[in-house]
């Protein structure tokens, strides 16, 4: 008879010899929590009498917004509305928020053309959405999508295969629901089996009994036992087991992204800078020698205030200035737009679709070189949400002042810092901004995801700097943060560093 520890004893009795038992079931058997099975049976595999066989396991569970989706997805929603029923009928598109109750059918309209249920085509200078056959398979039946979530929803989290078992097509569903991230958590888990080696199973034929354990020899158990220890088992430690995972406070992520970036900056000599988050059309827009009739000044790109509509404007001097650039190109050597500038559309208030503006209000209150700014904040476009666009999100912005400034400053300054943010090598392609003559993209290389588009950049033109009185050149770049700590953290949908999940903020890595 071999006498063992309590928590050996239990799992070696939970075991039967040529039959694999997972750790929950042992759990479940003897009431133990399960780090102290995986103890147990560690000290049983190092002694031969268990195998452990470990299985990679990825379970699948729903957010917040993939709970609402189980109830109907948004496409599903906008096809019953629109009310067709036969391949080729149409409606108009302008009809469909008014069916469905909402202003802002983006996000409707982008995943019935996703999915192929309906095409879009002008008819008479109107848009319209005409159903396709796949649109009209989908009425009578439901996708792989929405039976995946709506399975999960019953089954509060599940593994690929417990889905499958329950009768759905994950692989399917998985590739219908890429780029909708913001409905599904995964997490990856490992299922832990465990069996009696031939060693195990002959001890266990011997007959094994439970010992009174204990963890350390006391003054009593001397008097009462006199030197025979043979009837209780000191208990084992082995310090390079595994513990149950710990999760100290510390820093949101993104914040930690955030401060590491102004300290790069700090480092190479810059002063940080700030603007209005409602900032007036003029900062925004206008100094930046942005037409007034630009596409991106649209209500469906800009936010604009309702109450105050407009904001103040700088002194009159800098006003006209900026109106002569704008009319005739001023004293620029430049045509300008050749348009009657308004200044009734330069006071409307915006929120800011870009940190430039907090650039622009530094080079007009001091435009005399040498000098080195930045800038760090939120940023507001009207954009629909997905993987990689918000609404809301944040920015920087850096210019340089130099008599001596030129295009190798500027892509040294820039690899330098996305050096110092983790790229392994930084490159630069020409392109085209409105403001910046020349203009280069920058492109950092970031471990296993390669090449990634991280800002850009260029020289100011004349007619963004001679009016705010600076007649040396200035540099300048503008980038998102958010994609720097996607690259940190390998995230792949943007949404993930605003949500509270809080299994990823657990485990999330600052540092490393």
């Amino acid at each position: 008879m071999t006498r063992l520890p309590e928590l050996e004893y239990r799992i070696l009795a939970a075991l039967e010899p040529g039959k694999v038992v997972s750790v929950a079931d042992i759990v479940e058997q003897t009431g133990t929590d399960q780090s102290l099975v995986m103890a147990g049976a560690t000290m049983l595999a190092q002694r031969g009498l268990v195998t452990i066989v470990e299985e990679s396991l990825e379970e699948f569970s729903l957010t917040d917004l993939g709970r609402e989706a189980a109830k109907g997805f948004p496409e599903r929603k906008a096809l019953v509305a629109l009310g067709l029923k036969k391949t080729d009928e149409k409606a108009e598109l302008v009809e469909l928020p008014g069916r469905l109750g909402k202003d802002d059918v983006r996000a409707e309209v982008k995943w019935l053309l996703r999915k192929g249920w309906c095409n879009r085509l002008q008819v008479s200078f109107f848009d319209h959405l005409f159903l396709t056959q796949t649109g009209e398979a989908a009425l009578n039946a439901k996708g792989a999508d929405e039976s995946f979530v709506e399975k999960l929803a019953e089954m509060g989290r599940a593994t690929e295969s417990e889905l499958a078992a329950a009768g759905v097509d994950v692989k399917a569903a998985l590739e219908l629901l890429k780029g909708r991230n913001e409905l599904l958590k995964r997490k990856k888990r490992v299922n832990r089996k465990l069996s009696l080696t031939e060693a195990g199973a002959t001890l266990k034929a011997g007959g094994i009994e439970q010992a009174i354990e204990v963890n350390q020899l006391t003054p009593e158990m001397l008097i009462r036992h006199k030197g025979n220890w043979g009837d209780v088992v000191f208990r084992k430690y082995d310090p390079g087991l595994a513990t149950a995972p710990k999760y100290p406070g510390k820093e949101h992520p993104l914040q930690r992204v955030i401060q590491e970036i102004r300290q790069a900056f700090f480092e190479m000599g810059f002063e940080e800078v700030a603007s209005p988050t409602v900032d007036t059309a003029f900062w925004v827009f206008d100094a930046l020698f942005q037409p007034q009739d630009h596409p991106a000044r649209e209500m469906q790109d800009t936010f604009y205030m309702a109450e105050p509509k407009c904001g103040r404007l700088p002194d009159d001097k800098l006003v006209q200035a900026i109106a002569r650039t704008h009319e005739n190109g001023g004293d620029t050597g430049s045509t300008g737009w050749r348009y009657k500038w308004d200044i009734e559309k330069a006071r409307q208030l915006v929120l800011r679709t870009h940190t430039t503006s907090a650039s622009i209000r530094a080079l007009a209150a001091n435009p005399n070189p040498p000098r080195k700014v930045f800038c760090i904040g939120k940023t507001f476009r009207r954009e629909a949400t997905d993987q990689t666009h918000l609404a809301e999100f944040m920015q920087i912005d850096g210019i340089i002042i130099d008599e001596q400034a030129t295009l190798a400053t500027l892509f040294g300054t820039l690899e330098a810092f996305y050096k110092k943010m983790g790229a392994e090598e930084v490159r630069f392609r020409p392109s085209f901004f409105p403001y910046t003559e020349p203009s280069a993209e920058v492109f950092a290389k970031m471990g296993k995801l390669g090449w990634i588009e991280m800002c850009g950049s260029g020289v100011f033109r004349p007619e963004v700097t001679r009016p705010l009185g600076c007649k040396v050149p200035v540099l300048a770049w503008g980038g998102g943060v958010e994609r720097i700590a996607m690259l940190r953290f390998g995230l792949d949908d943007i949404r993930k560093l605003y949500l509270a999940d809080i299994d990823w903020l657990r485990r999330a890595r600052l540092s490393g």
